[in-house]
């Protein structure tokens, strides 16, 4: 019933920028510097988007990564490994994935360039950098790095200030969390020089059994601030090592051994009945990364922003693998007696070492009547993909220590240019132009780690594609008064394969690119206490790439292009903000997210024979109906307490919609009590206490679905399912402490 009421209280229209005001800086004397805007939406931009300010990201910053730090945008899920928000999280927007979403640091991208994946892992604690953060939801403007299928984010580093300061930030709470973070800043030295620099440290045992982690970061920016120009170098890494946790657990096991148990690295279990894991089973990895930002204003009409940029990876994985095939690893079966024994336990390494630099640039002209960017950038990505075995249990024979058994590399380039342009057309009236090239090239090439069983080889990877993408978007904003805004827009998208497209598809036949048109109408109405607005999208998928249940020739799960697929939704969204300190935000997603045609393919466990199984208008995988999020707020003296509440629908694990493949419907509440105040000499401390999962929901948000089938006796088919799911914490709590000089 709670829930109900909840959705009921929802029905009301609301613009997202007025969802979340940008945070107030901290110093009114901030250094003057050119905002990248060449990426970014304003108020006259027909597009959906939302920006969280630095003083929101710093209120809900205890540790937890940077997804659940938007989670309570419009459209938006956070998902966690560890079930505690620290650790491997990703986060979804209108159902797309973070491989399917563009992130950009200062308009340089940051997704990885072969999964497109962001992996927040490695960028520890960096919200305690970030100035701000816009969410554009659908296409958006054109942006630079991986195609925008379900949102752009762009994030903002912080801006230096005259002043000294210094700042330091401790955290502790359930599941031995932990976060000491400290920053400082000189200020500005000679009228022209300034240096920030952050050190952070964060730990935590989540929830699941052994889903530590155990992140350090840094954060450093020197930078000349001129007249007319500025010119920052920022250089910010992360180090970081996690007990895997993506196994997740089936129901059954949740039953038998309780909601935290997790099967990764598992190795025997004894006479006594007690299992024991492999401690080593971890993933390590270090990212630096490097900017060179150059802003220049000529005069008052045109500036100018050019980045350099350069990313280095390094990192592996380690994984006890139970009786595998000595053939698989490049090593020899040995005889034992009479017995020839051809497999084994083992310790695998999956090493990367990657190297991603370029630059971007854009050309801005802003006066009363025209707005316009010519922008782009040019990147190239080198990666280098190994393993090792690093251990073989009771192996007779001659392997070198670290022998490695599989090896590739790949090559990735990628260049675009765009122009945009917003005109003025009558007092209030604008119209809106945007088109962007995008070429990539890429090549991979050696052998894969999965086994040909039909060629008794490594998988071989040879992959020399060229994509050539036009993305063109148009759109009206029609400022009807003070109060009153209209918009509408028609954008297109296209997006590459990513390298498990070509790992995971048949090895005879390449997977193509995907195209989305997108078309959003909104609403927004802004006046005295109230926000309030309305928006409407259909997203138009021609070629998508999904998970078929089908199995490729090496027997991996099998992405496949499919025809036609959509989403249409409509965002609501509403805030009313008193002058008494007392604030409601809230905003709810109903959608509709169907693949039109879709045949699934099961295989049997005996004979391996094909079963087809055509579905018409299938829900899209992990996209709920109805998400829903509302937060009431009050704030008096120094004292601020925020109730917020997230319902997340019923949401479908594969795209076969079958019931068995759900993951059920939740209700999350979380309360953040705090206290602000100031002593002599010091700007300000604030201690508080953030509860999470206030009422103990029982609830998982992330996992995986499959199905099989049998013939019995009578030669019948059977259907069976499995399915895992990711656990997540019940009510915890951690407390906080900040101080500022």
């Amino acid at each position: 019933m709670r829930k109900k009421s909840f959705l009921v209280s929802l029905v009301l229209a609301v613009n997202c920028p007025m969802l979340y005001a940008q945070g107030q800086e901290c110093d009114s004397l901030l250094l003057q510097e050119v905002e990248i805007l060449s990426v970014r939406a304003t108020k006259t931009t027909p597009v959906a988007y939302c920006e969280v300010g630095k003083e929101e990201l710093s209120k809900a910053n205890t540790g937890v990564d940077l997804p659940y730090l938007l989670a309570m945008t419009p459209s938006a899920v956070a998902t966690s490994d560890a079930g505690s928000g620290i650790g491997y999280t990703t986060l979804r927007v209108r159902g797309t994935d973070a491989t399917r979403i563009n992130f950009t640091v200062n308009n340089i991208p940051i997704n990885d360039a072969e999964s497109h994946n962001v992996f927040w892992v490695n960028m520890p604690d960096f919200a305690s950098s970030v100035k701000d953060v816009q969410l554009q939801r659908g296409v958006g403007t054109s942006t630079n790095g991986a195609g925008a299928f379900g949102a752009s984010i762009n994030m903002q580093t912080g801006r230096s200030v005259i002043n000294h300061y210094a700042k330091a930030d401790f955290s502790f709470g359930s599941f031995m969390t932990h976060k000491e973070s400290v920053a400082a800043g000189t200020g500005l030295i000679a009228d022209h020089w300034a240096v920030d620099l952050r050190l952070s440290n964060i730990g935590s045992n989540g929830y699941i059994d052994r889903a530590s982690a155990n992140l350090q970061s840094y954060y450093l920016q020197g930078g000349y601030y001129g007249n007319n120009s500025t010119l920052r170098f920022i250089t910010f890494s992360g180090r970081e090592e996690t007990y895997h946790a993506w196994n997740y657990a089936s129901k059954e096991e949740m039953q038998e051994y309780g909601r935290t148990y997790n099967s990764c690295g598992y190795m025997f279990t004894d006479a006594n009945g007690v299992s024991h894991y492999y401690s080593g089973q971890t993933d390590n990895y270090v990212q630096q990364n490097y900017q060179l930002l150059f802003d220049h204003w000529f005069n008052d009409a045109w500036s100018m922003n050019v980045g350099l940029h350069y990313t280095k990876g390094d990192g592996y994985y380690r994984e006890y693998k139970k009786d595998r095939s000595f053939v698989e690893y490049a090593l020899q079966p040995f005889d034992f007696g009479d017995t020839v024994i051809e497999s084994g336990d083992l310790v695998r390494k999956k090493a990367m070492d990657n190297h991603f630099g370029g630059a971007v640039f854009s050309l801005n002209y802003r006066s009363r009547i025209i707005n316009t960017t010519l922008g782009g950038g040019v990147n190239r990505y080198l990666g280098k993909h190994f393993g090792q075995v690093l251990w073989v249990k009771d192996y007779i024979g001659d392997y070198f220590p670290e022998h490695e058994y599989y090896r590739n590399n790949a090559v990735k380039n990628d260049a675009n240019i765009y122009l945009k342009a917003d005109y003025a057309v009558a007092r209030g009236l604008n119209i809106y132009a945007d088109v962007q090239y995008r070429h990539i090239g890429y090549t991979i090439n050696g052998n894969n780690d999965k086994w040909n069983y039909n060629t008794g080889a490594l998988q071989s990877l040879s992959v020399d594609e060229n994509f050539d993408f036009l993305n063109p978007k148009a759109g009206v904003s029609w400022l009807v008064n003070d109060a009153n805004r209209l918009f509408a827009s028609a954008s297109m998208a296209h997006k590459e394969p990513t390298r498990n497209n070509y790992t995971d598809g048949k090895l005879y036949e390449m997977p193509k690119a995907e195209r989305l048109i997108d078309y959003e109408l909104g609403y927004t109405f802004s006046k005295g206490i109230l926000n309030a607005g309305v928006n409407l999208y259909f997203m138009d998928y021609k070629n998508q790439l999904v998970l078929t249940g089908e199995l490729n020739e090496i027997g991996e799960p099998l992405t496949a292009n499919i025809p036609d697929s959509y989403r249409a939704g409509v965002e609501l969204m509403a805030g009313v903000d008193l002058k008494c300190g007392f604030s409601w935000k809230a905003n709810a997603t109903f959608s509709h997210n169907r693949i039109k045609d879709f045949t699934e393919v099961l295989y049997d466990d005996n004979t391996f024979e094909k079963w087809e199984i055509y579905h018409k208008d299938t829900p899209i995988a992990f996209s709920p109906a109805v998400i829903a999020n509302n937060s009431f707020s009050y704030v008096w003296r120094g004292v601020e307490a925020s109730l917020q509440s997230q319902f997340v629908s019923k949401q479908y694990m594969s795209n076969s919609g079958v019931e068995e493949h759900l993951l059920d419907a939740y209700f999350v509440t979380n309360l953040r009590l705090s206290y602000s105040f100031r002593l002599k000499g010091i700007k300000n401390m604030r201690i508080g206490v953030t509860v999470y999962n206030l009422f103990n929901e029982e609830y998982e948000n992330n996992g995986y679905a499959g199905s099989g089938y049998y013939t019995d006796s009578n030669g019948e088919r059977v259907r069976y399912h499995y399915a895992g799911y990711a656990a997540q914490a019940g009510i915890n709590a951690i407390g906080n402490f900040t101080i500022e000089l």
